[in-house]
């Protein structure tokens, strides 16, 4: 029998991986493109772990790279559930490197992935609550409500039938644009 709910600790993942020069850009740095694939893969892991079938990447919210990953460094990568809907989840990954020498940690970035759970059939199938047993663990689920009431907010205001240019004129006076619309 499947529960109905799992604490976060139980779909915890964590990997570590040694930063090769194949991973890195033209720059000398691990590529960041590299360290959002293995973002998504520890994702996928989590998610998996929780509600027990193929998941799948819905969105990713926010990735800021906040230190550079450096070739010949340790990425160790964690995920934990935040957030459970009713066939969707949202993972937090965190992205810490160590320099194997000094011993030094950065804190590289942080996101969060929602994914959802899918059948054999590609359908969206229902899984587990979240059993929350700490307050880090409610700060995070409120969080990520916090998250998604922000993005709906967010995509609405931008549809091309809700967004009111003359409303934004002042907003955009600030930035590097210079507007030049033809009418036609």
């Amino acid at each position: 029998m499947e529960k109905k709910f799992k604490t976060a600790k139980e779909s915890r993942v964590s990997i570590t991986q040694l930063m090769l020069p194949s991973h890195s850009n033209f720059g000398g740095k691990v590529h960041g493109g590299y360290v959002l694939n293995l973002m998504d893969q520890i994702a996928f892991a989590c998610a998996s772990k929780h509600s027990q079938s193929y998941c799948v990447t819905a969105s990713v919210n926010k990735v800021d790279f906040i230190n550079p990953i450096e070739v010949g460094e340790l990425v160790t990568l964690k995920a934990s559930i935040n957030y459970t809907g009713r066939t969707s989840m949202v993972v937090g990954v965190r992205v810490e490197s160590e320099n194997i020498t000094t011993g030094k940690k950065k804190h590289c970035n942080s996101s969060y992935f929602t994914m959802v759970a899918k059948d054999n059939e590609g359908k969206n199938i229902q899984v587990p609550g979240l059993l929350v047993t700490d307050k880090q663990g409610i700060r995070r689920f409120s969080r990520s409500i916090q998250r998604k009431t922000e993005g709906l907010t967010r995509t609405n205001f931008f549809t091309e039938s809700q967004f009111k240019i003359p409303e934004n004129l002042d907003f955009l006076e600030a930035e590097n644009l210079k507007i030049a619309i033809e009418n036609n």
